[in-house]
């Protein structure tokens, strides 16, 4: 059985995109939980699977990977008669993983000002700064170019681009962004897969 690594708390979105890729294509795994507050991720054992001493990390038999682009490609790759989770259509597929790309790298301020804790109701969602402000105003954007007027998934069938690009516009309230693109991350926010990993919060 496969098995993926991921943070205690179940609060990390690159964790949530390997753990709903997985979920997706319905492959057994086992979720096993590293505390990264008291450094888990940097014992020995941990670290020789990891090499980045980071979650996700996805073990496969004597193999073992860990950022959750590269585990989502894996497993496209490693497990091909299985959902796709990223686009068949190369240009879809490039755009795919342009926008995931975008949304690991980009928007720190706000990252830093609407943590996960917040999208999870941890947190509650203070009032944007400036710079987070500037950086919301980017990603609502880029979402509404990318997202279809009637609101449904960004390349026809769900993508887990889908989930990623959700997960971001939750870090603002529905009276912070256009009603269109609060409707689809809520939409978003009730597929069975992130149902999933958000019942692990709970346990």
């Amino acid at each position: 059985m496969l098995k993926l690594y991921v943070d205690q708390d179940f609060f990390s979105p690159y964790a949530m995109a390997a753990f709903a890729a997985l979920t997706e294509k319905g492959l057994p795994f086992e979720a096993l939980t590293r505390d990264l507050a008291t450094g888990q991720q940097f014992e020995p054992a941990y670290r020789a699977q990891s090499l980045t001493s980071r979650v996700p990390t996805l073990v496969d038999g004597d193999f073992s990977l860990s950022e959750s682009s590269a585990i989502i490609e894996y497993l496209e790759d490693a497990y091909p008669g299985t959902l796709r989770v990223l686009p068949v259509d190369l240009k879809a597929r490039a755009r795919a993983r342009q926008l995931q790309a975008w949304l690991r790298s980009d928007l720190l301020p706000l990252r830093d000002e609407r943590s996960t804790e917040t999208v999870f109701g941890r947190k509650p969602a203070l009032p944007l700064g400036e710079a987070a402000r500037k950086a919301a105003d980017k990603l609502i954007a880029v979402a509404e170019a990318v997202v279809p007027v009637d609101g449904g998934n960004l390349f026809g069938d769900w993508c887990v681009a889908d989930a990623e690009l959700a997960l971001l516009l939750k870090r603002l309230t529905a009276e912070e962004m256009p009603p269109r693109l609060s409707a689809y991350a809520e939409r978003q926010w009730l597929r069975p897969s992130l149902v999933a990993w958000r019942a692990r919060q709970a346990r």
